[in-house]
């Protein structure tokens, strides 16, 4: 596998800044490869070690692969689409409840378990085992999600193709996201966290732990097992003092074998809306 890997990256980074030559045969079908690999999990936007790497080739590679296919009419039944990207089909197959109309992209990646309500998954994305993805929730390109996570209705989970060096937005495992939650620009949300509805979290939101005597303020990141709200601050401009939104800090998840058990005492001990 390392070696398919090594010749697929040697492939894209030789022709990433020849446009001219993206007919060539050879690029055509790494990038083919590339993205058939993506949509099985076999490769990832994302490689995990003592820190988080992103694999640039591949988002490159999704960029090829926009250039080089035709725009065609996908149809499913009654649904009429003018695309470039086929959808994902044979849910049956990998044990994936998909609630009509959900549209995951063909590139992407949804492992066993997973349910899918009316929801847009975009190509790039990855989502673990027993994930839900609620209703009118959206993953964006390269957006990574843990195992047996929650994301409720309405949530915005935005991707990030380019810049190429930009992490995506990764989400831990077990962790729970409010309805109408917002997050975008490659922040990071740990295992087990929580956040309240309408939280909105970009790389440059004040993230706020108010937990303590002193406020600790952070941006890009929330650490394993917080329970968060939104909330605001106040904030001095030329014309006035006006309130900016920031997210708060409130608590800590308690660990639990039981984590559905332990996410329904976290809403009520916090009177969180989800």
């Amino acid at each position: 596998m390392k070696k398919i890997i090594d010749n697929f990256k040697k492939t894209i980074e030789s022709y990433w800044n020849m446009n001219s030559n993206l007919n060539h045969c050879d690029l055509k079908f790494n990038v083919k490869k590339i993205i058939y690999y993506l949509d099985k999990g076999k490769i990832r936007v994302i490689f995990f070690s003592k820190k988080i790497i992103v694999n640039e080739w591949i988002k490159k590679a999704i960029l090829i692969y926009f250039k080089i296919k035709k725009m065609k009419f996908i149809e499913f039944g009654s649904f009429k689409f003018y695309d470039k990207i086929p959808l994902k089909k044979n849910y049956n197959k990998i044990n994936v409840r998909v609630v009509p109309t959900a549209i995951a992209r063909y590139g992407s990646y949804i492992s066993k378990n997973v349910i899918l309500m009316p929801s847009y998954v975009n190509i790039g994305a990855f989502i673990g085992k027993e994930s839900m993805i609620d209703t009118w929730a959206t993953i964006g390109s390269c957006a990574q999600i843990g195992d047996r996570v929650h994301i409720s209705g309405g949530v915005g989970i935005g991707g990030v193709l380019e810049p190429l060096q930009s992490y995506p937005v990764i989400i831990g495992n077990n962790a729970f996201i409010g309805s109408r939650c917002i997050i975008v620009e490659g922040v990071i949300v740990e295992d087990e966290a929580v956040l309240g509805a309408n939280v909105v979290l970009t790389s440059s939101t004040k993230i706020i732990d108010v937990t303590n005597d002193k406020p600790l303020i952070s941006k890009g990141l929330i650490p394993k097992r917080s329970v968060v709200i939104p909330g605001s601050y106040s904030k001095k401009f030329k014309s006035g003092t006006y309130y900016v939104p920031c997210a708060l800090i409130i608590g800590k998840r308690k660990k639990s074998t039981d984590k559905k058990t332990s996410l329904n005492n976290v809403l009520r001990k916090y009177n969180i809306s989800a």
